[in-house]
């Protein structure tokens, strides 16, 4: 099914997702749905409530290299277990807030443990874009957006921008 990702400001992006319970093949098609948005947008990452749906899904692909294949991950209950010490800071942007960008500081680092598409338990240690990313998504299920890290004052800017985008958005199909 084609899913459409949800722009801010949109009352479902700051609600927390639940847990999953148990990974159904209704989840694992909206991971391969989310993945084809992400894809399709593009972008690196997508968590479910930036498609409406409210649970703890995130999907994610960092690799960016000509010629690298790529690495397609769904993660069902994602949750960092050990972040480094040492932090870096990315010019973070997201779907849901298309053509704005913000430096964010993250740890560098991160352990994160998930559920996958069996509904078996992984874990993994994720550095540099790829923390970030995770990071980023994660968020995303707590309801916080990378804006939230920016000032009182660059949020309003970057709120009032995109009111006007889906106002536009909304006039051009009408």
């Amino acid at each position: 099914m084609k899913r459409s990702i949800l722009l801010h400001p949109d009352p479902r992006l700051k609600k927390v997702a639940a847990p999953v319970v148990d990974v159904t093949d209704a989840l694992r098609q909206l991971a391969d749905d989310m993945l084809r948005a992400m894809y399709e947008a593009p972008g690196i990452g997508l968590a479910a409530p930036q498609v409406g749906v409210l649970d703890r899904l995130i999907v994610v692909d960092c690799v960016k290299a000509e010629g690298e294949a790529p690495r397609p991950m769904a993660m069902f209950n994602p949750e960092v277990i050990a972040s480094s010490d040492e932090v870096n800071t990315y010019e973070e942007g997201c779907l849901s807030i298309p053509e704005v960008f913000g430096d964010v500081t993250r740890p560098e680092a991160v352990t994160v443990r998930w559920m996958d598409l069996n509904g078996a338990e992984q874990e993994e240690t994720f550095d540099g874009l790829w923390a970030t990313c995770v990071q980023h998504e994660i968020d995303h299920l707590e309801g916080k957006l990378f804006i939230d890290y920016l000032s009182g004052l660059k949020r309003q800017l970057i709120t009032r921008k995109m009111v006007k985008l889906k106002r536009d958005r909304a006039r051009e199909k009408a």
